[in-house]
């Protein structure tokens, strides 16, 4: 009884073990850079859009480079959302009172990705808050589009361009 209790014990312990080995050959990710710029004239107090980004996705070529294909990708989430102010030189978020992403496609579907409700003062990066959105026919697509929102919290003076470095989680299906 002992013996048997024993062998159960380690086969479920390698089935395990080997379903978590499958799922990490099966997970890659995807980097992506965008700019954000916010002009000198942006209303304060209000939510409000910024300019889209068009971004062309290369997920064809990602997903051959890691043996797999969009048919196949199971699962897409972000991973990590950081914002880092590029110019000008300097500059730090003391203006910038919130802020979200939204990643949208042609068919004209809309989703939000990661949001910051209170920024830190004095800091010149920041890592947003993911809201674990299942994000396949975004990153699966030729293209989607980067919306982002914003409420300045004091005027601005002159243009800031922020970089949006997107890391996103892909997960494949063995077959």
């Amino acid at each position: 009884m002992t013996r048997l209790l024993l062998a159960v014990l380690v086969l479920l312990t390698f089935i395990g073990t080997s379903c978590e080995e499958v799922d990490n050959l099966l997970t890659f990710y995807i980097e992506e850079e965008e700019t954000i710029r916010i002009e000198s004239n942006f209303p304060i107090g209000v939510v409000t859009p910024l300019s889209p980004i068009p971004v062309t996705t290369n997920s064809r070529e990602t997903f051959q480079n890691n043996k797999t294909r969009a048919e196949l990708v199971k699962d897409v989430s972000l991973s990590e959302l950081k914002l880092t102010i590029a110019e000008p030189a300097g500059e730090n978020f003391d203006f910038l009172r919130s802020i979200e992403i939204h990643l949208s496609n042609e068919k004209g579907e809309e989703t939000k990705i990661a949001y910051l409700d209170e920024v830190p003062k004095g800091v010149s990066s920041i890592t947003l808050k993911s809201t674990n959105a299942k994000l396949d026919k975004y990153i699966k697509g030729d293209t989607y589009t980067v919306r982002t929102k914003a409420a300045i919290g004091k005027p601005i003076t002159r243009d800031i361009a922020i970089q949006a470095a997107m890391r996103f989680k892909v997960t494949a299906d063995p077959i």
